[in-house]
């Protein structure tokens, strides 16, 4: 069974997958930081997490970049987060701003079930 991730691992992960890595760039700890709005500090705290659970690969000093895994978690935040903003937006009528920043909120704590029938609900209803 797959580990529960915090909310604030998840969020780096999608910024790591979003902002850096669809060209295969890494990103320094600095840029991390800035990107999430935190200090290096908390940045270099949540890579050593990251590390420690196989989703990103990081020398001291070095580049970050994700892992396979971490890719795969990348990819499946972030399709969460789009399929919540389009049912929030297209099935509720919620306005674009606010299907976004409750997309960020729900896509932490949404079950896998539910999150499910939402996807399937919008292709069956495209």
């Amino acid at each position: 069974m797959e580990k529960k991730l915090t909310e604030s691992i998840e969020d780096y992960i999608e910024t790591i997958y979003l902002d850096f890595s669809q060209d295969n760039r890494g990103v320094r700890i600095t840029d991390l930081a800035q990107a999430m709005g935190v200090s290096k500090a908390s940045a270099n705290d949540a890579v050593k997490k990251l590390k420690s659970l196989g989703y990103v690969e990081h020398e001291r000093y070095g580049q970050i970049y994700l892992t396979d895994s971490g890719e795969a978690m990348g990819i499946k935040i972030y399709e969460k987060h789009c399929i919540i903003t389009k049912f929030l937006n297209q099935v509720l009528d919620v306005s674009p701003k606010v299907a976004e920043n409750d997309a960020c909120c729900i896509e932490h704590i949404i079950s896998d079930e539910t999150f499910e029938k939402m996807k399937a609900y919008l292709k069956d209803n495209e």
